[in-house]
């Protein structure tokens, strides 16, 4: 699997994934990190309606880590 953490090493494989540098791709990381906390906040549903259990519950996600998330999103859109 593909991971930021391999990724960053490489400056020209990262840039031929996603369209950023590792430098302007950490720029990048904390704007998306604050944007998706506003639109996904943990005391909500993704319906947007207050939650009736706690936040944690269920299968979790293969992309935790935001930086896994963002370079997901940047590559899937270059491709």
């Amino acid at each position: 699997m593909l991971t930021y953490s391999k990724l960053k090493r490489n400056r020209r494989k990262s840039v031929a994934l996603t369209g950023l540098t590792p430098k302007e791709f950490m720029v990048l990381l904390p704007a998306f990190t604050r944007a998706y906390a506003e639109q996904y906040p943990a005391e909500k549903t993704m319906a947007g309606k207050p939650r009736k259990r706690q936040a944690g519950g269920g299968r979790k996600g293969v992309l935790q880590e935001p930086e896994q998330q963002l370079l997901f999103i940047l590559v899937h859109q270059k491709t």
